[in-house]
């Protein structure tokens, strides 16, 4: 490809890549506290005052679409789905031209009642996260009873036409690792595309430990003993999953059923990241794994032109390491957690 510049009207970086997937963190709250991303008192939120607002937050995805080529927008927390404005923020990045693919990344609480109302104001699909199928596991790795309100909001997305329903699950060694095929059953009955992704080192207690994570080569043998996966002819793209087929299953849409993996550490798929990211302070950073942002909230609050903020989130994006390094021994584990930077 010919080389791209930081001032061609994308968001480009020094290794020829363009984002085009912008991640929108809606608050840095939730209403779980999941074992490996928090601990059980919750941590110390962001105050009010430092996030951004409903407008804000359309603004930025605004210049995002019109004036950097981003194609896709994903809303993350936290949890997405407590952010009083989220219906209304949909509604309002719906209506942008070119009018971009709009997801929801969430834990499936409050999906049930909220379903009908993010695809009536323009959401195209889901992502809920559920790590395991058994209720007393649920309650111990997320300290909340409420696995059936997952369940029921799942269900609501399917009804609602948020599809296809997507479903993240991290399997943890000695906790719910011996639960891979069943998940994989669960989404195949239901319709859902199931979705395993390597445990990071991104919670706020900075315990992750590499031994204990179940590995992407770990989780397709023990998929392999119960289901016969073809290689998916669908080509992958930038997207982190590899996938797929489930011989013998059908998706709902009448094509193939797909089982993917998401092998961010041990099979990074750093050279075609195409994500940029927005925190709900307002920051910009260019990698999950950064140590730096790059602030556009104070440009938004002190005036700047929609040409100068683009500018700015330009340079952040120009600035992109090549690969995330979680194999190189100088590896910071970034000080924020998953929560507050947005999946």
């Amino acid at each position: 490809m010919s080389e791209v510049r930081a001032t061609d009207g994308v968001l480009a970086d020094r290794f020829g890549r363009v984002a085009t997937d912008l991640r929108v963190s809606l608050t840095d709250r939730c209403n779980l506290r999941c074992t490996y991303c928090m601990p059980a008192e919750g941590l110390a939120w962001l105050p009010r005052e430092e996030l951004l607002s409903d407008a804000e937050i359309v603004r930025l995805v605004r210049i995002a679409v019109e004036r950097l080529g981003v194609t896709d927008v994903r809303f993350t927390g936290g949890e997405p789905l407590i952010r009083p404005g989220v219906v209304d923020i949909i509604g309002a990045c719906a209506e942008m031209r070119p009018r971009p693919r709009m997801s929801v990344t969430t834990n499936g609480i409050g999906l049930e009642r909220m379903a009908g109302a993010l695809k009536t104001a323009g959401l195209d699909r889901v992502n809920v996260s559920l790590d395991t199928l058994d209720p007393e596991r649920f309650k111990t790795l997320t300290r909340r009873d409420r696995h059936a309100a997952v369940i029921a909001g799942l269900e609501a997305a399917a009804a609602a036409g948020l599809v296809p329903v997507k479903v993240n699950s991290v399997l943890m060694r000695g906790v719910n690792d011996d639960e891979a095929p069943e998940l994989v059953r669960f989404a195949l009955a239901h319709g859902y595309e199931l979705r395993f992704i390597e445990q990071m080192p991104l919670d706020a207690q900075h315990s992750w430990d590499r031994s204990k994570m179940v590995t992407a080569d770990e989780i397709l043998a023990s998929l392999r003993a119960s289901y016969t996966l073809l290689p998916d002819p669908v080509e992958r793209g930038g997207a982190p999953a590899e996938t797929w087929v489930v011989d013998g299953y059908t998706a709902t849409d009448g094509g193939p059923a797909r089982v993917g993996v998401i092998g961010s550490v041990t099979r990074p798929f750093c050279g075609d990241c195409d994500r940029t990211r927005l925190t709900a302070d307002g920051q910009i950073r260019n990698c999950l794994f950064a140590t730096d942002e790059s602030d556009l909230r104070g440009a938004l609050r002190g005036g700047a032109t929609d040409e100068e903020i683009a500018r700015r989130w330009q340079a952040a994006m120009w600035a992109k390491r090549a690969g995330h390094g979680i194999d190189n021994p100088t590896f910071l584990q970034p000080a924020r957690p998953m929560s507050a930077i947005g999946g």
